[in-house]
């Protein structure tokens, strides 16, 4: 009776939030001012238009996220680390919240897939089986985005740095040819345009040279525009880079010494990294020989050790 009312609470209780997501309350004051400060952020907002005519997404789908999101907007959900590496993949929080909640709808779809077999096979299995199930199934079907998002955002950060380091190089050999920060910074990412640095160095130049463009236009430093683009992705270079700059921009040569230490720095910790990485795959490789070598006496001692025992 128990196991009743609690998965009757349970899918009650999923049932409500869907239906408060689809039909939200209307916005309150609160919503109505976080709106007109994202209404005079255009460059941000503009982007994001950009990212939803990129995706292909369905009608259904859309509505469904624009409503999810004005849902976050209302109970103050900011969640910045996700909103960071969607915005790092190029993608949309609208088509994210969207996908996250058919796909946990989809999940309850096991429930009376399960209950129809157990019912045709006559096992004679409770309905809180399959209930439970289906409700497990929705959990881990909801929270599949996140993990494929972190995952994506974690590859494209560690390329995102690789490229910084090389465009840290580049406007190096700039401030030492004589130009100035902004031309320098101007003149780094075209020359890392067309470079052999391979397809992640390229769009991570790109996001940059957008950054850099969307700075001249909306009438901010070069500087600025790196620390917001760092703050957008989470990048915690551009930051420091963009802080840096704003301090010695007038000083060509500091710069020119600041961007070549950050550069070492960066390349000294891409390469730490990396020999960390292999020490762990040697020390999984060492444990799988170990687990071989163990089953292996197993399967020698195996008979011995019966024939002793019926004995």
């Amino acid at each position: 009776m128990v196991e009743n009312i609690l998965a009757g609470a349970v899918l009650g209780l999923g049932v409500f939030l869907l239906v408060r997501a689809l039909f939200p309350p209307r916005p309150g004051l609160v919503t109505r001012l976080l709106a007109l400060d994202s209404a005079r952020e255009g460059d941000e907002a503009t982007r994001m238009r950009l990212v939803d005519l990129q995706e292909e997404v369905s009608p259904l789908r859309r509505e469904l996220g624009v409503r999810l999101a004005r849902l976050y907007a209302a109970r103050g959900w900011e969640v910045r680390s996700t909103r960071a590496d969607l915005a790092l993949l190029g993608r949309s929080f609208e088509g994210y919240l969207a996908t996250k909640a058919l796909l946990g709808v989809s999940g309850l779809l096991a429930f009376p897939i399960l209950a129809g077999w157990l019912a045709l096979m006559e096992f004679g299995v409770p309905l809180q089986v399959p209930l439970w199930s289906a409700l497990i199934v929705a959990v881990v079907f909801f929270f599949l985005p996140d993990l494929q998002i972190r995952r994506d955002a974690a590859v494209r950060r560690r390329d995102f740095r690789h490229a910084v380091g090389a465009f840290l190089d580049l406007v190096a050999m700039n401030l030492a040819g004589g130009r100035g920060v902004p031309e320098a910074l101007l003149m780094a990412v075209s020359v890392g345009e067309g470079g052999s640095g391979g397809n992640a160095d390229n769009w991570a130049m790109a996001r940059i040279r957008e950054a850099l463009a969307n700075a001249r236009i909306i009438g901010i430093t070069p500087w600025q525009a790196l620390g917001r683009l760092g703050d957008e992705i989470n990048v915690d270079e551009l930051r420091d880079l963009s802080a840096a700059l704003g301090l010695v921009a007038d000083d060509g040569a500091k710069v020119r010494a600041s961007l070549t230490a950050r550069s070492a720095t960066m390349r000294r910790r891409e390469l730490a990294e990396i020999e960390g990485q292999a020490g762990e795959r040697s020390q999984s490789i060492l444990v799988a020989q170990l687990l071989l070598c163990a089953g292996f006496v197993i399967f020698l001692s195996y008979p011995a050790a019966m024939k002793m025992l019926g004995s």
